[in-house]
């Protein structure tokens, strides 16, 4: 009698928790279809709040402008979420030079949305800020969530490689530049290598007194973009470090008409920032 009713017990108490586990089950089935639908209608609401707000009326001012900020304003007013909206009223902020103020808000951003805007923040702290520490923090956590994407038509370790240029940790960045070149000379040939990272290739041996390498380098970057007056610049110098005095004043000439003339980075954001070792240019001397 006594084994029976241990029995019995511990039928009934596995029947109750097989039920206990299937109700959670279906609980949290409702729980994650309410979730993705309050998502969806989130989503709508704060694209609604950015068309009212960005697209309608902030984007009718200029950037630099008092109604730029007002209208942003109000739609973070309305939802302090918008990843969105706080890269915007951060991004002319950069372009002015307030690095530390833009950053206050563009960290909203990574806050709200890391997926979108921890790249961004990587490439605003190598290019604008020039905190090139935290910037390489950003790239690598950016690398360890996705892989090795791109911004600003670049990879996460080409800024890392130009953050530890700009670091003096020349022998870091030659390996990492020489794999990213590596990388695209393998995937799509020699034409789809771009100057840019050519350029700090090269810039990556001069550095190291490797001058016979950085001129190989800078000559591949001169077949992509002929005109390139930094990797002139920097090739006459790397020609004279290896005696051709001659033509290294050639070339120097050269790069002086090209310079002139504004063929330089051509980066997008060259117009609001100067890249690393871009040259100077005055007329009254030949470079800074």
């Amino acid at each position: 009698m006594h084994c029976l009713s241990t029995y019995h017990h511990t039928y009934l108490l596995k029947h109750f928790i097989g039920l206990f586990f299937l109700a959670l089950s279906i609980i949290s089935c409702r729980n994650t279809s309410t979730q993705q639908v309050t998502l969806e209608i989130d989503k709508a609401k704060q694209q609604a709040i950015v068309n009212k707000y960005l697209i309608d009326s902030a984007q009718q001012y200029s950037y630099y402008s008092k109604e730029w900020q007002k209208y942003i304003d109000m739609g973070l007013k309305e939802d302090s979420t918008i990843a969105y909206l706080w890269q915007q009223k951060a991004m002319p902020l950069f372009k002015q030079g307030k690095y530390e103020l833009g950053m206050k808000y563009l960290d909203k951003a990574v806050l709200y949305d890391k997926d979108n805007y921890l790249n961004y923040r990587g490439f605003i702290k190598c290019i604008f800020a020039k905190t090139y520490r935290e910037a390489i923090v950003d790239f690598e956590e950016a690398i360890s969530r996705h892989g090795d994407s791109h911004v600003m038509d670049h990879s996460y370790r080409f800024y890392i490689a130009l953050s530890l240029l700009q670091l003096n940790e020349f022998e870091k960045a030659e390996a990492i530049l020489k794999e990213v070149v590596d990388k695209m000379l393998q995937e799509r040939g020699e034409e789809w290598v771009h100057h840019l990272e050519l350029f700090y290739y090269g810039i990556s041996q001069y550095e190291q007194g490797k001058y016979e390498a950085a001129v190989i380098t800078f000559d591949r970057a001169l077949k992509r973009y002929e005109q390139f007056s930094d990797v002139k610049y920097y090739k006459a110098i790397s020609m004279a470090h290896l005696g051709k005095l001659e033509d290294a004043t050639a070339l120097l000439e050269e790069a002086r008409v090209n310079r002139e003339k504004g063929y330089t980075i051509n980066e997008d954001n060259v117009i609001y920032e100067r890249y690393p070792y871009q040259i100077r240019f005055d007329k009254n001397s030949l470079f800074q």
